[in-house]
C-alpha cells in the first residue's frame, strides 16, 4: 500500500504555511527535524494527542507535501521532505524550524525539549 503525496512541483506555499500554523503539526515538524533523515514511526508522536488526532495531523502534513509517509507492514514511517521543500522554498523550512525551536509554547514530543542541529 502506498499513500498519495504531492509531487515537488505540486507543493504550494499557502498549503505549507497553513499546515505549519497548527502547534501540534509544528511540534511534529520540529521533532522530525531533530531526527533528520531518520524515519520515525507515528507512535513516536503519541505525546501530542490521541491516535485519531495524530493521524489527522500526520495526514495534513503529508497532503501539504511537508512530510513523506511510507507504509511498512502495520506501521507508517514519517520523514520530512526537506529536499523538496528547500528546492521549492529555499530557507523556509530552516526559518520555521529555528523559530519553532525557540517557542516554549509548542507541545513537546517525548516529554523533553528537542535539540535542533544547525
Amino acid at each position: 500500500m502506498t499513500l498519495p503525496h504531492p509531487t515537488a512541483d505540486q507543493i504550494s506555499l499557502p498549503n505549507v504555511l497553513a499546515v505549519l500554523g497548527d502547534p501540534t503539526r509544528l511540534a511534529i515538524v520540529r521533532y522530525l527535524a531533530s531526527k533528520e533523515g531518520v524515519p520515525l514511526n507515528c507512535s513516536q508522536f503519541l505525546d501530542l494527542g490521541s491516535k485519531t488526532n495524530l493521524s489527522y495531523h500526520l495526514a495534513k502534513l503529508r497532503e501539504a507535501g511537508v512530510t513523506r509517509a511510507e507504509v511498512v507492514g502495520t506501521s507508517r514511517l514519517i520523514t520530512l521532505r526537506r529536499n523538496d521543500l528547500d528546492a521549492r522554498f529555499p530557507g523556509l523550512l530552516d526559518s520555521v524550524i529555528a523559530a519553532a525551536a525557540e517557542d516554549t509554547a509548542l507541545p513537546m514530543v517525548g516529554g523533553h525539549d528537542v535539540e535542533i542541529s544547525a
